[in-house]
């Protein structure tokens, strides 16, 4: 009805991919926030439909977010409800994930009675200098991750033993005072301990070892040229660039300016499929992946150089456009006279879509 609707407002709203519960395959689903509960649909084709639908009660649901045990989904955020069920869902970059998780927190910090006190959200709370700045442990490791701009993976030796792809814990220090991630040399050691203690790096040979072993949780990292580090195995799979030289690598090389999830129609059997696409600049690209699937190369992609985009009228289905639409319909043809159709989620994206592809043909 009318009045329930005003009550229960649509607080955000978007695709997201959700782990099945029983066959633990991805799908993507197009899920409604609302104040008391988080609903999901299925998309028969390029329509949603809303027999099809599932419900995540709010109330005491517990947030971890990031959820970094898939290796290659990095972007997956896990809610836990009062039932104890789990459900991992995926979003299309790590903004869009913190959005959601924010989001999501805030809905179910509204529903708590008055008196309650708040669960702790997170295992680093211990560590008050971090709570000043409001690092997200996340950020850092990702930007020390980063392949340009991140800490630079060498060969050290050590007592007679050969270490690859490691950094020293003063490297670590050194790399977070230059990119002002800390303020001082004690800070970073303090920022550098609670990234060892999530687990997002680990200490390799002697010296770290021990030091982790037998200090306190404080300084755990030694801020020294003789100790070494690496990112932990399940840091590593998350997409490194070396997964995709297989594909060409100029065409991934650029950089990325813009990710989400679209429906486009199949060239061949004309059905909807909703998509990651992954905008990249010098050289323009843009590749699409789906989100089924484990992998993290693209299913496909095309240059953007020369190629023409436009929006659809909504009104009627336009010429080459088959099956149930939603709207928001754009065209991108490229160079080469291959013609794609695409459905973004909302007016505003289609028009955020078409001109970040301008601006790159």
């Amino acid at each position: 009805t009318m009045e329930e609707d005003q009550q229960n407002p649509i607080l955000k709203e978007g695709f997201l991919v959700k782990r099945g519960h029983v066959v633990h395959n991805w799908k993507a689903r197009w899920f409604v926030l609302k104040p008391d509960k988080l609903l999901y649909y299925k998309y028969d084709g390029g329509k949603r439909d809303s027999c099809q639908r599932g419900r995540i009660m709010l109330t005491d649901c517990k947030i971890s977010c990031p959820f970094l045990e898939y290796d290659n989904r990095p972007l997956v955020f896990k809610l836990q409800t009062k039932s104890s069920a789990e459900y991992f869902l995926e979003a299309c970059s790590r903004e869009e994930r913190d959005q959601w998780a924010a989001d999501i927190g805030a809905a179910v910090e509204k529903l708590r009675p008055a008196d309650s006190p708040t669960p702790s959200q997170s295992k680093t709370t211990g560590h008050r200098s971090l709570q000043l700045h409001n690092v997200s442990l996340n950020q850092v490791v990702d930007s020390m991750y980063d392949v340009h701009s991140g800490i630079k993976l060498t060969s050290h030796n050590e007592q007679g033993n050969s270490y690859s792809n490691c950094f020293s814990g003063s490297a670590v220090v050194d790399w977070l005072v230059f990119n002002q991630l800390a303020l001082t040399r004690v800070e970073a050691v303090t920022l550098s301990s609670a990234v060892l203690e999530e687990g997002f790096l680990r200490p390799v040979g002697l010296r770290s070892v021990e030091a982790q072993r037998s200090h306190g949780l404080s300084e755990q990292f030694l801020d020294d040229s003789t100790a070494l580090y690496s990112f932990s195995e399940n840091f590593k799979k998350r997409g490194s660039v070396k997964a995709e030289t297989s594909l060409s690598a100029m065409e991934l090389s650029g950089k990325v300016l813009k990710r989400g999830y679209l429906l486009k129609q199949g060239h061949k059997r004309k059905n909807w499929k909703v998509r990651l696409f992954v905008l990249r600049s010098e050289p323009g690209y843009l590749h699409y992946y789906d989100p089924s699937k484990d992998d993290i190369s693209p299913v496909g992609g095309f240059s953007l150089r020369g190629c023409l985009v436009s929006a659809l009228d909504d009104n009627g289905v336009p010429s080459g456009v088959k099956g149930k639409v939603q709207g928001n319909l754009l065209k991108i043809i490229t160079q080469f006279d291959t013609h794609y159709y695409i459905q973004a989620p909302s007016k505003q994206e289609k028009m955020d879509w078409i001109e970040a592809i301008r601006g790159q043909s």
